[in-house]
């Protein structure tokens, strides 16, 4: 028996719908064990206190980019 345009293309969407599922549960399933190990092994964060004089380095740097 000879299947029909429409059933053919039927197949294919599902077919392709299904592959795209699929890659994309990989992905997030990937990209979440990688989260993980990043979390699990970055090395400890420095010390976030911001000296005075980076703060005035900063400020310096920004106010002569904003004049040039």
């Amino acid at each position: 028996m000879e299947e029909s345009l429409l059933e053919l293309g039927t197949m294919l969407m599902i077919a392709g719908m299904g592959t795209v599922f699929v890659f994309l549960t990989v992905l997030v399933g990937v990209m979440s064990l990688m989260a993980n190990m990043v979390r699990k092994f970055r090395p400890t964060a420095p010390d976030d206190q911001v000296t005075y004089e980076e703060v005035a380095a900063i400020a310096a740097a920004i106010r002569r980019h904003r004049r040039s």
